[in-house]
């Protein structure tokens, strides 16, 4: 079974071993047919040292906690 990955930007990096992903979606609306964008924040486990504003890979992983199921890949350019 393949994992999930999300490309987000990190919100937040205030916790140890832990960052806050924003992703971004885009969805149409299903009856005026426009575009508007959602968010959704995931809390995603890391080693290294990620800044704010850095854009991120995030995989699907196994729980590590109670809002961790998430684990950073890599830092995208």
């Amino acid at each position: 079974m393949a994992k999930k990955t999300l490309i987000g930007t990190v919100s937040s990096n205030k916790m140890n071993q832990t960052v806050i992903v924003k992703v971004e979606i885009t969805k149409v609306h299903p009856k005026y047919q426009k575009r508007f964008r959602v968010y959704r924040k995931y809390a995603a486990h890391t080693q290294d040292k990620f800044n704010v504003g850095d854009k991120v890979e995030i995989q699907e992983t196994k729980p590590m906690s109670r809002t961790k199921n998430w684990t950073i890949l890599r830092k995208v350019t």
